[in-house]
């Protein structure tokens, strides 16, 4: 057996389209049986990877390995790779058994293989009690599942997701993206996985490649990249966080608005007078009518609005001419009202501090300013 089956390499990968650069010099390794994602913004050079890896692109440079092999050149159906669109792609006048077995049928398997393989993969995805219907008397949630049944039935060694479940509703979504990771974790097979959805990359991934101008800005597990981001991008896209734009010093920032930081693990050491942003998570505030005996990492604000979310409070806090996002557990016994000035403030080790070298980037993308 190859030890490398499943496996994924890209070294310096760009692909242009005319004079547009899609992705930059991009390098990546997936390990055999992983499930990683593919996350970033629209125009980020995410499923342009998708498409090389699925051989429906070529890279004008670098060069791509998957299961240890070098497959520049190797159409699609000759790579042991299988691809789920968002659209599925469904062929209408077929039934769901005969969709699952088109591939099976094109590579000339005999029928008896077929019908067995067919049945296997029904059953993966709960599907079987539904063969004979056509796409048409499926449901958006029942229609992803055919997809990936016809995209697994040959067992590839990378299943290639293009974000699948983008035309699906918020509560179909979740319940689809818990049954994908319970199949993957099932199967062992590699899933490659496209979204602009951090949430969803969050809930799945085995490890998360956050992608900006077509290259890996970076790469880990979920709670390595939300808790250690290793930029102001990376921290501003995956989870919310409230930006201040300032100055270094010797122990954090002075925001514009004067709010004073104190930082005990800044992310990136900016010499003290340099341009930065400070950063500090919505969950990482603490709300009080009191005023701090030490207002360093602290700012007086007026709560303007109170959401609620399950289990989570959301107020909106307005410090000047600014917003704070702030939120607490519905357990918090403490209640403030639109109109009450109160206190935001934090724990040092929970302040972010980075360059300024992506804040044009990061505040122009941020909901709170």
């Amino acid at each position: 057996m190859n030890s490398e089956r499943g496996s994924v390499e890209l070294s310096n990968v760009t692909k242009r389209y005319g004079d547009v650069v899609a992705v930059d010099s991009l390098n990546l390794e997936i390990k055999p049986g992983e499930f990683l994602s593919l996350l970033g913004p629209s125009g980020c050079g995410k499923t342009t990877t998708l498409r090389m890896l699925a051989g429906f692109e070529q890279p004008d440079e670098g060069f791509v390995r998957i299961s240890g092999e070098y497959v520049q050149g190797v159409p699609p159906y000759k790579r042991d790779v299988n691809t789920v669109f968002q659209h599925y792609a469904l062929f209408p006048h077929m039934s769901v058994a005969e969709n699952v077995a088109y591939g099976l049928r094109q590579k000339g398997v005999e029928k008896s293989e077929i019908a067995r393989k067919v049945i296997e993969a029904l059953d993966m995805v709960q599907m079987s009690k539904l063969a004979g219907r056509r796409p048409r008397q499926l449901s958006g949630g029942q229609q992803q599942r055919v997809a990936v049944a016809r995209a697994l039935v040959n067992r590839p060694s990378i299943l290639l997701l293009d974000e699948p479940l983008g035309a699906l509703d918020r509560k179909l979504r979740e319940e689809m993206q818990i049954e994908l990771k319970l199949l993957q974790s099932r199967l062992g097979i590699t899933f490659i996985f496209v979204t602009h959805d951090q949430e969803e990359a969050m809930s799945m991934s085995d490890r998360i490649a956050i992608m900006l101008d077509g290259h890996v800005e970076q790469l880990g597990d979920p709670e390595t990249v939300y808790e250690h981001p290793t930029s102001a991008f990376v921290a501003g896209f995956v989870g919310r966080n409230n930006f201040w734009q300032g100055t270094a010093t010797n122990d954090g920032a002075v925001g514009s608005d004067g709010t004073v930081f104190v930082a005990t693990r800044p992310e990136e050491n900016v010499p003290t007078g340099q341009p930065a942003l400070a950063a500090v998570r919505p969950e990482c505030i603490n709300l009080s009518a009191a005023k701090p005996e030490d207002i360093r990492n602290s700012v007086s604000a007026k709560v303007v609005g109170v959401s609620h979310f399950g289990d989570v409070l959301q107020y909106v806090m307005a410090a000047g001419s600014r917003d704070i996002l702030v939120q607490v557990a519905r357990t918090n016994p403490a209640r403030f009202s639109v109109g009450e000035t109160i206190w935001c403030s934090w724990p040092a080790e929970d302040v972010y501090l980075f360059s300024a070298r992506q804040s044009d980037l990061v505040l122009a993308t941020s909901e709170h300013k």
